[in-house]
């Protein structure tokens, strides 16, 4: 994948982390992370950053809501109980009144019939059923509540991840300008440097017959070594092909170095071997790379101390 921060702006990663893609995407989303550490660093920060939001948003029952719970379902559980036991008593009062025959022979365990009397009297309390039903609606609106806080926040907190991400794409663009400037004033500086030192002598190189147009100048430091090159006019070359830098030292060549293509174009000094002595400067045209001997018979531009 050449560009990694389209895929990681797409928003993929936030679904992965929230459980929103398919099988089929979620294994394509994890191959991506597998296969490159850009992708896999930003799907942990998210994955970490979902984790953070959800346990910093988590809300807290009230302190007594324990109890409350576990009485109403103690309450939901004894109920039908009690409610089926005073029901059998009622029935079983009602069979006896209503059973035909003279009073003398009706069953005697009359006795049991204050005993069912009295125990509707302490019945489960009637209000219990508002309770929950009040407490299961203020729960729902405040779980809607927290759920619409919830998406808000999400939405306002990948907004901000957007617009840093923005921001710190712009910053390396911005870095990496200021680097380009900064290189390049630094080049000038140490230009100036060379050309307004006395110490550094000017061997004009004048073009031959193979390029009888060419000019170029050496700037040579007896004292220091110190070789430059200025080109002024060169013919272009093809892609496998350099100017390569020869110093001739009583008659014997000592490599200098090879041509950048900014160099051969005209695009400020060029910083080339150090000689330790010289008594004329040659060119030649060699493969890229550089020769270890000069072909003469490619010379292009030559002079003397």
């Amino acid at each position: 994948m050449e560009n990694f921060q389209d895929y990681i702006e797409s928003g993929i990663l936030e679904q992965y982390a929230l459980g929103e893609l398919s099988a089929a995407e979620q294994a394509a989303v994890e191959a991506q992370a597998a296969s490159h550490p850009a992708i896999r660093a930003e799907l942990e920060q998210v994955q970490a950053a979902l984790g953070f939001y959800a346990e910093a948003h988590a809300i807290a029952p009230p302190a007594a809501m324990r109890e409350r719970v576990l009485s109403n379902v103690l309450a939901q559980i004894a109920g039908p109980a009690a409610n089926a036991s005073l029901r059998a008593d009622v029935d079983a009062v009602a069979q006896t009144t209503s059973r035909p025959g003279p009073v003398a022979s009706a069953p005697q365990p009359v006795a049991a019939a204050p005993e069912a009397v009295v125990r509707p009297m302490s019945s489960a309390p009637v209000q219990a059923p508002a309770s929950r039903s009040g407490w299961a609606i203020a729960a729902s609106v405040a779980l809607l509540l927290s759920l619409g806080g919830n998406m808000l926040l999400y939405s306002n907190w990948k907004n901000a991840s957007s617009e840093l991400v923005a921001l710190q794409n712009n910053q390396s663009r911005f870095a990496a300008t200021t680097q380009v400037v900064n290189e390049k004033l630094g080049a000038l500086q140490q230009e100036n440097q060379v050309l307004r030192n006395d110490e550094f002598r000017a061997v004009a190189l004048a073009g031959t017959k193979t390029a009888p147009s060419a000019h170029a100048r050496v700037l040579f430091n007896v004292a220091t070594h110190k070789v430059y090159i200025d080109v002024r006019s060169l013919p272009p070359l093809p892609a496998d092909k350099q100017y390569q830098l020869w110093a001739l030292d009583n008659g014997k060549p000592i490599d200098a170095g090879v041509l950048t293509v900014a160099t051969a174009s005209g695009e400020g000094l060029q910083h080339m071997k150090d000689i330790a002595s010289a008594q004329t400067f040659a060119m030649t045209i060699e493969p890229a790379g550089g020769s270890a001997g000069p072909t003469l018979s490619t010379m292009t531009v030559v002079g003397n101390i």
